[in-house]
């Protein structure tokens, strides 16, 4: 459903976000997002002179390399555009975020690392929201690997219930809550809501 009909208006900004993942041949991961601002009107700028209407105000791409460990193993960023001349300076920097791993504390860990004037706002605000652009490229992966290493361990009695593991996917979310359906249904041994009569 899109959202309703807005009063009258003129844009005055545009921002995009651009993610892809991709599977690489050496087995390692390719997470890459781009950024970009752009102004419908042209506007003076003392580094480039003018910004003309369309023209990227900041033009900004990160490519992080991951394994299936979610260890960055290799990082790089570029910017192409931005207001001041000393921006792009700041990109080799980036590389202290080798070594981390994109999971719980991530955000905090890249703040400490490349956070304030040891980095660029926008770089380290589009690497937070990569961070579920790399679950979302490596889930099936992940998958196919437990499924193998499930088939290649000795056979055994199933545990019971009280020795499974909790989803760390549980309680992330609105859909993902421990009361709620999709909990019911996918893992109903961390269901606490009521059972539908």
């Amino acid at each position: 459903m899109p959202l309703s009909p807005p009063v009258a208006r003129k844009q005055q900004h545009q921002r995009l976000y651009d993610f892809q993942g991709y599977e690489r041949d050496d087995g390692l991961w390719d997470i890459e997002g781009r950024i970009t601002d752009v102004k419908p009107y042209a506007f003076p700028n003392k580094f480039r002179v003018e910004i003309q209407a369309g023209e990227a105000l900041h033009d900004m791409s990160i490519r992080l390399t991951v394994g299936l460990d979610f260890v960055v193993k290799d990082i790089e960023a570029i910017i192409d555009e931005s207001p001041y001349a000393i921006c792009p300076a700041i990109t080799p920097n980036f590389r202290k975020i080798i070594g981390l791993s994109v999971g719980p504390g991530w955000r905090a860990a890249i703040r400490r690392a490349v956070g304030g004037t040891e980095g660029c706002t926008h770089l380290v605000e589009m690497l937070g929201a990569m961070a579920t652009v790399t679950f979302q490229t490596l889930y099936p992966a992940l998958l196919k690997q437990k499924e193998a290493q499930e088939n290649a361990a000795p056979r055994e009695k199933p545990s019971s219930p009280g020795e499974k593991k909790r989803p760390g996917i549980i309680d992330s979310c609105h859909a993902y809550s421990a009361e709620g359906d999709v909990v019911r249904e996918e893992w109903p041994d961390f269901y606490v809501g009521k059972n539908p009569v």
